[in-house]
């Protein structure tokens, strides 16, 4: 599938109907995810970040470029970028990072209106739909096949104002997002709330944490795309760090048992390296 079938493949996804969009941080979970029959992929900044020793947030552009056309390349359905905050506070700045972005292969790719500063988490209102309105030129400019997805991360940065999140997101509608995202929501009524101030818009939740809803419950809440984060990455650092503790405090092994064998891994990537290979 081309580049730009992924891409009018993944706005189809976001028409109707609700979708999980989970999360790889290298080739291997990407091909395996994809073998799982998920219909689309999403980079994770922080995932990525970790697998490489890197904290979340101190990953370069360029190092982010690659990772996202190493993703894009690998997988056979369509790939969100999660492009942090366009690496740059310059709105022409963004757009040229758009454009880089773009050119990797990728299907979809979201900016966010996080400075990087803890202290002042938030780009001022204006700034930030500047930065939203430069991306969306930089896309159009490349073709406009790209999903565009706008963040305003106040409620997981703690500055949980939904009254502020709903004027962002609106306004990013205005300025040209393809879909929007407000990770740190997490009830019902926050949900629906979301989702009604944007509609028809599509919105992406983040199901990173134990909330409770259901793919099921969450298309009924209105929810159209469901993505995980650096969930699946934690879980595999999670289970690693597990057992390499008790092998370290303990001596023992105990958490090896009933791990998938070697020989079923490497049948699975012989496989769909002859699959990828076939004319």
């Amino acid at each position: 599938m081309s580049a730009a079938d992924k891409r009018q493949t993944f706005r189809r996804l976001h028409e109707s109907g609700c979708f999980v969009i989970p999360n790889p941080w290298n080739v291997g979970s990407a091909r395996y995810l994809q073998a799982l029959g998920f219909k689309a992929l999403a980079t994770t900044s922080s995932g990525y970040a970790h697998s490489i020793g890197y904290s979340d947030g101190d990953v370069t552009r360029d190092m982010a470029l690659a990772h996202c056309r190493e993703i894009a390349q690998a997988a056979d359905v369509p790939v969100n970028a999660d492009f942090e905050n366009g690496y740059s506070h310059d709105p022409a700045d963004v757009a040229e990072s758009v454009r880089l972005c773009v050119e990797t292969g990728v299907a979809g790719l979201s900016i966010e209106d996080f400075t990087g500063n803890d202290a002042y988490p938030l780009y001022e209102f204006d700034l930030a739909v500047a930065r939203v309105r430069a991306a969306r030129k930089a896309i159009d400019a490349a073709g406009g096949g790209v999903v565009f997805t706008a963040r305003t991360e106040g409620f997981i940065k703690n500055r949980p104002d939904m009254a502020e999140t709903i004027r962002r997101l609106k306004a990013f509608v205005d300025a040209g997002a393809d879909c929007l995202y407000a990770p740190g929501i997490k009830t019902r009524e926050q949900i629906e709330t979301v989702v009604k101030a944007v509609a028809p818009k599509p919105i992406n939740f983040l199901n990173s944490g134990a909330f409770g809803f259901t793919v099921s419950e969450l298309a009924d809440l209105g929810v159209r795309r469901i993505s995980v984060g650096g969930t699946l990455a934690r879980v595999a650092m999670h289970a690693f760090l597990k057992a390499a503790r008790e092998i370290a405090e303990h001596g023992k092994f105990g958490s090896f048992a009933g791990v998938m064998g070697n020989a079923e891994l490497n049948k699975f990537f012989q496989d769909d390296l002859k699959r990828r290979q076939k004319p």
